[in-house]
């Protein structure tokens, strides 16, 4: 053989290796990747490309009653199930045992965590989204405001008033939606103790409003178009926290002349003096708590309210130990709710542990 065939046959050689290495390599991870073991996932569908579930998840439902999506899914794939959920790949559980698993070993063995369109609302340094050392930094400075001293001294009290105004409200026959009104109470409490904006106030009205707004947005399909329950909780997102950051700039003004804060005993007042926080994550730590204090307390008045209406010996009961302490603070010369009276009310405290688990069963059955 010639020098010059032999050299034409060693180019067609190196001409070819290159497709044949890259099949060869292919062929090698594409056996690899059939062999390798598949995720244990429990049964379920994804929906439609990136909205998945969503649309048939916040379908409206009864609050007494999981609601339709799930008694569909469960009868369908059990009570641990695989979807999408707000652009988010989504296990469901509504098995019992296991949520409790989860819920007592949350920062061991799983960390809580929100879809990121939600994370959008509430804020990169939401409580809520935060896990680590940021969220108990963050956990550490609401516990501490919130002590048994300040439960006592301040929040029981303001539970009293803002549940007489609420009461003054009523007129004698009129109807009234009682989970209006638990919301009304609810977010007037956290705002007075959040921020000192009392109730009725304009300011106070308006931001009420815009979190009514900012809510649906949390509980939406993520789309950011103009006109979206989630483009308008954005905007309601940036009214709500420019109101927090004129109360903020107050308060720096009030520190920067030295003169006397007097609503320091709310948690922006705390959390200005006993943290070192930034103004941004202070902003978010209150949207946060906000977000969280009025949703969970709202639905437990609400529900409370629901479930005796079908209970009335449970409201004779209740009404018979409450003007039992009535009448004892009466004869005595006192007024005002105080710890003592509270602790005295053992069957109140039954009925709010009752409903406690009437809606943790809802959640997890």
């Amino acid at each position: 053989m010639s020098h010059s065939s032999l050299m034409s046959i060693i180019k067609e050689l190196l001409f070819l290796l290159p497709p044949a290495l890259l099949a060869l390599f292919l062929y090698t991870n594409l056996i690899k990747i059939r062999k390798r073991k598949k995720p244990n996932l429990p049964p379920g569908i994804s929906g439609w490309p990136f909205l998945g579930e969503t649309f048939s998840y916040l379908k409206p439902h009864p609050a007494t009653s999981i609601g339709q999506f799930m008694e569909q899914h469960i009868s369908r794939y059990g009570k641990i199930y695989r979807s999408s959920l707000f652009g988010e790949p989504t296990i469901v559980s509504a098995d019992a045992d296991l949520n409790r698993f989860i819920l007592q070993n949350e920062g061991k063995y799983f960390e809580c965590s929100y879809p990121r369109s939600i994370g959008g609302i509430l804020g990169k340094w939401s409580m809520l989204v935060l896990v680590g050392e940021m969220h108990r930094e963050m956990r550490m400075i609401s516990l501490n405001f919130m002590s048994n001293v300040r439960l006592r001294s301040h929040l029981l009290p303001e539970v009293e008033r803002h549940a007489l105004l609420v009461l003054s409200s009523w007129r004698e026959n009129s109807i009234f939606s009682a989970q209006e009104e638990a919301k009304k109470y609810t977010f007037n409490l956290m705002a007075k103790n959040i921020m000192s904006m009392d109730p009725g106030e304009p300011q106070t009205e308006k931001l009420r409003r815009e979190y009514i707004t900012f809510m649906k947005g949390v509980v939406s399909a993520p789309l950011n178009f103009p006109g979206t329950p989630y483009w308008k909780a954005l905007k309601s997102r940036s009214t709500i926290l420019g109101v927090i950051e004129l109360k903020m700039d107050e308060r720096f003004q009030k520190m920067s002349q030295g003169q006397e804060i007097c609503e320091e005993d709310d948690l922006l007042g705390w959390a200005l003096k006993q943290s070192n926080l930034s103004k941004e994550q202070i902003l978010d730590l209150l949207l946060s708590l906000l977000f969280a204090g009025h949703e969970t307390s709202s639905m437990a008045l609400a529900l409370t309210i629901f479930f005796l209406e079908d209970c009335p010996k449970a409201v004779q009961e209740l009404q018979e130990e409450h003007l039992e302490i009535a009448s004892r603070k009466k004869l005595k010369g006192e007024s005002g709710l105080n710890w003592e009276d509270y602790k005295q009310m053992e069957f109140t405290q039954c009925v709010g542990s009752r409903n406690t688990t009437e809606e943790t069963k809802l959640g997890m059955d």
